[in-house]
């Protein structure tokens, strides 16, 4: 296959990935493959999670997440504990454009909390996330999974939430780390008064499910950390995934698991070793929408 020349005369973000493929080049060419995995992994009916830190959520990244929720493109959902707090949090406050260069000494003392370039007031996370918990699960007292939580929460947000759409499309979100931030916190301070606990083992129990019964998986993963792990940890047990897709920023050199391209869990049984992988270096904030508007633009 020839090398060709990017013509940027296109009339579809679709028809430019898949001319970031015939470039040929780096990167461009990743984007390339990705789109075309992922439009399998849709049409083929692959059983699809969709993995990714919090910080997602906290930026318009959110809005292509809602959607692949809202219609119902993926499957299942394993992240952090803080997506849930970011979401229930922009709901009803605002965040902000800030910078990665803010002193944040200062920051800290006018009471706003810097993510990247994001800036959050303490009004618009932490006050906001701990009035709505407590008016959520005000009188309800029992064992609940995370997924469980997300839905209930999901059930009481907006339109805007992707949470809201879980809930409203019965797709789960599996929060492994649950604790791990200030909904989670919330709860645990709650409990504190009345019987209220948090039960993972009812989200493993729907995950063995999951990995035991369906014929193929597919994973699109943002990022590492325990929402990457968690997916592929459980696909060993169905004799790795059938195609993933990973967006990261993070160094193959340091042995993080962020850092850790997709076909080193080849080696652990965690992607079968014909599977349709590929690992994209760069931002998921830019990479991520471009390859979901191409899929839309490719389903539709």
């Amino acid at each position: 296959m020839i090398v060709e020349d990017i013509d940027i005369n296109v009339r579809s973000i679709d028809e430019l990935i898949g001319q970031f493929y015939k470039a040929g080049g780096f990167s461009a060419k990743k984007i390339g493959v990705a789109a075309d995995i992922i439009e399998e992994m849709v049409k083929e009916n692959y059983f699809i999670f969709l993995t990714f830190p919090a910080c997602i959520i906290a930026t318009g990244t959110r809005g292509v997440i809602k959607e692949l929720v809202k219609e119902r493109v993926i499957n299942a959902i394993i992240t952090t504990c803080g997506s849930l707090d970011h979401d229930l949090a922009r709901c009803f406050k605002n965040y902000y454009h800030g910078t990665f260069d803010a002193n944040d000494e200062e920051l800290h003392k006018k009471g706003i909390n810097r993510l990247g370039n994001i800036f959050i007031p303490n009004e618009s996370y932490g006050e906001i996330i701990e009035k709505k918990i407590h008016e959520i699960f005000e009188g309800k007292e029992g064992k609940y999974s995370s997924k469980e939580i997300a839905w209930e929460i999901g059930r009481n947000l907006k339109e805007d939430s992707f949470l809201y759409w879980a809930w409203k499309n019965g797709i789960p979100i599996y929060i492994p780390a649950i604790t791990d931030g200030a909904v989670g916190w919330q709860l645990w301070m709650m409990s504190q008064e009345k019987q209220l606990e948090i039960d993972v083992f009812k989200d493993e129990k729907e995950l063995a499910d999951i990995f035991f019964d369906r014929e193929k998986i597919g994973g699109i993963i943002l990022g590492g950390g325990v929402s990457k792990h968690h997916l592929i940890w459980w696909a060993q047990f169905h004799g790795g995934l059938d195609a993933a897709v990973y967006i990261t920023s993070a160094v193959e050199w340091d042995g993080s698991l962020s850092g850790a391209r997709m076909k080193e869990a080849i080696s652990w049984g965690k992607v079968k070793e014909k599977a349709k992988q590929v690992t994209v270096e760069g931002d998921a904030t830019v990479l991520f929408p471009l390859l979901i508007a191409s899929l839309f633009e490719r389903i539709r």
